[in-house]
């Protein structure tokens, strides 16, 4: 019951990801057309980390990584 209480809450925090995402795109738009090519890279190193932890079974560091991979998504994908 608790590991489908943590699932539940850390599908919660990656859902609010998207409005933080592009909340941050809208206020910091200047930033966003210098560092687009860190975005991508911070979108597959992210992802790299959350693969790792959903291998080791670290639902913290698994849902960190999917988190930062959504906001920054979130944030490059916004115009």
């Amino acid at each position: 019951m608790q590991e489908l209480i943590k699932i539940l809450i850390g599908i919660i925090v990656l859902v609010l990801g998207i409005p933080i995402g592009k909340f941050l795109a809208k206020v910091t738009r200047e930033e966003l057309k210098q560092g687009k090519k860190w975005f991508k890279l911070i979108i597959i190193v992210s992802l790299i980390g959350a693969l790792i932890n959903l291998v080791l079974r670290n639902d913290v560091l698994l849902f960190s990584f999917l988190f930062i991979a959504v906001v920054t998504y979130q944030s490059w994908r916004g115009k």
